[in-house]
Parts: C-alpha cells; sequence; structure tokens
C-alpha cells in the first residue's frame, strides 16, 4: 500500500506574552500532524508586538527562507490568524506556501465533516474566512499550488471571484436555513415529548466519543487525534433511576479558537 505524502512544513509563531506560546506551539503541531503534515521544524520569536508586514521581525524571517532552503519545506503555518498582506510578503521573501491556524483548522473540518448541514458550515466557514485574503490566498494557489488549506468538501478549488464567492455564500446560508429549520423540528418534537437533552462538552481528544461509546455503543469514530468527529452524534440514554435522555457528542475545543469558528 502507498503511503500518504506528507506535507512537509515548519511551525512559526510569535510571542508577544499575550498567551503561553510553546502550549500553543504544541497545540498548533498537533493540527499540523492531524492535517497530514511533517513537522520539520519550530520558529518561536519572542516579541512585544506583532511585526506588521511579517508578523515575525526581518532577521527571523531570513532564517525562515534558510530552514525552508535546507529542510525542503513546502509550507509555513502561522500560530495566528494572518491579513492577505502578510501572506503575500511572507511567500515572496520565502517561496513557499503559508497558512494561518485558522485556515489549518478549516482544512481539518474539511476533511473530518459527514453530514450536508457539517458539509455546508465548513464550505460557508472557508468562504467567508478566504473572501478578505483572496490578495494573498489567490496568489498561492496558482503560483504554489494546493495542499493543507486549500481543500474543502468535495476537494473543489476556491474560485477567486468576488463575485463568484459572494454568491456562493449566499446560497449556502440558504441552504443551511432549510437544513436548521428540520433541525428545529426535531428539537421541539423533542422538547414536547419531555425529552431531555445531555451534550458532552470538552476539548478535542480528551476522550468524549469514547465516554459516548461506552454509555450508549454508539460506534462514533473515536481516535487518538484532534477532531477525529466533526458532526455531532445524538443517542437515547437510560439513566439509572428509568429516565432517558438524549446524550449528543459535540465537536471539541481547542485553545484560542476564533469567534467564527
Amino acid at each position: 500500500m502507498e503511503e500518504k505524502h506528507l506535507t512537509r512544513a515548519i511551525l512559526i509563531g510569535a510571542d508577544t506574552g499575550e498567551y503561553d506560546a510553546e502550549s500553543s506551539m504544541d497545540e498548533l503541531s498537533e493540527l499540523a500532524k492531524t492535517a497530514g503534515a511533517e513537522e520539520l521544524a519550530r520558529v518561536l520569536q519572542k516579541r512585544e508586538a506583532y511585526e506588521p508586514a511579517t508578523v515575525i521581525g526581518e532577521g527571523k524571517l531570513a532564517e525562515v527562507k534558510e530552514l525552508c532552503g535546507s529542510l525542503g519545506a513546502e509550507l509555513l503555518i502561522f500560530d495566528c490568524e494572518l491579513t492577505a498582506s502578510q501572506i503575500r510578503n511572507v511567500e515572496d521573501e520565502t517561496d513557499v506556501r503559508v497558512i494561518d491556524r485558522t485556515m489549518l483548522i478549516l482544512d481539518i473540518f474539511a476533511g473530518r465533516a459527514v453530514s450536508r448541514e457539517g458539509k455546508l458550515q465548513v464550505e460557508l466557514a472557508q468562504l467567508k474566512y478566504r473572501l478578505p485574503r483572496l490578495m494573498g490566498i489567490g496568489a498561492s494557489l496558482s503560483r504554489l499550488g494546493g495542499g493543507i488549506g486549500t481543500r474543502g468538501p468535495g476537494e473543489t478549488q476556491l474560485e477567486t471571484d468576488r463575485r463568484h464567492i459572494r454568491r456562493r455564500i449566499s446560497k449556502l446560508k440558504e441552504q443551511l436555513e432549510e437544513v436548521e429549520k428540520r433541525r428545529g423540528q426535531i428539537q421541539r418534537r423533542r422538547q414536547k415529548n419531555g425529552v431531555i437533552t445531555v451534550a458532552l462538552v470538552g476539548y478535542t481528544n480528551a476522550g468524549k466519543s469514547t465516554l459516548m461509546n461506552a454509555l450508549t455503543q454508539a460506534g462514533v469514530l473515536a481516535k487518538d487525534m484532534l477532531f477525529a468527529t466533526l458532526d455531532p452524534t445524538a443517542r437515547a440514554l437510560k439513566l439509572p433511576c428509568g429516565k432517558t435522555v438524549m446524550l449528543i457528542d459535540t465537536v471539541g475545543l481547542v485553545r484560542r479558537l476564533t469567534h467564527h469558528l
């Protein structure tokens, strides 16, 4: 069986003291591994604030460029959100494709979504995030090829025409409204029948799916990886007191998850 190609990546962060940068980089490493990347090196620079043009300083970026050449890096993953100009500036300097933490998480979501609602939500989130960044991402797609951070539901390549994307966003919102209406009907039926809903909430890879399987024999995918399951699963659970509740396995949390995700 042919081995899957792992994208050779360098992880980059700027420690401004706002959060535990080392722990965040550890989590970024796990996210990268989940997405199918091989971590070649980590670059973490202590700074008072992000460099507006490139996040890290000029000297540190020169070091990253040398690392890219010596290690054969195919991807740079930043542990923060990047603007279109930052993506373009770093790619112009290193000639290596650049993505940020949010793009990495969205890529994982795209590979994990199974239900129609999940796929619609992921594509909508990707398009909303990429729309203001087309100036940078469009260049990377055309000049540096695809890979982690560029895939979506159905493995379709993102169109870079703003009007097309806006039309697609509107269509996705309409489709999601229909799905949510049907879900709302199911929820109202549960409430009418007096069904109590219980959600398993916690960090990704904390064991929620394993607990769900142990309690209900749900058969939910449980693996030692981040976001092994993306679509919530609901199963009936009879409590020792005799009451039956609806147990739901939710999507896991990660540190510093942006509000729109």
